[in-house]
């Protein structure tokens, strides 16, 4: 099933899962074509685990992110119902 982590594990004892909404903004919603979108993921997930749940690739350096309108890291664990955003790195002067 898209959007869901399912370890065999899972399909023999069952596991619980929780439901995040994912935004991404300006270049990196271009890029992979996604401004918002809601998934499911096994619970104990991290904000490095969502960006690879949606664009299957490991979390560049450069990204900004954010769970629930705050500042986040990479590790930064993710529960039912939050929301996370990766925002492009910023330049200006």
């Amino acid at each position: 099933m898209p959007g869901i982590f399912v370890s065999e594990a899972c399909q023999f004892e069952g596991c619980n899962f929780m439901t995040i909404r994912v935004r991404l903004f300006a270049s990196l919603s271009e890029q992979w074509q996604i401004d918002q979108k809601t998934i499911q993921l096994k619970e104990g997930q991290t904000v490095a685990a969502v960006w690879r749940e949606i664009t299957g690739e490991s979390l560049p350096d450069s990204i900004l992110m954010a769970v629930n309108m705050e500042y986040a890291r990479p590790d930064t664990p993710v529960k039912a119902g939050d929301e996370v955003a990766f925002f492009p790195p910023v330049t200006g002067g």
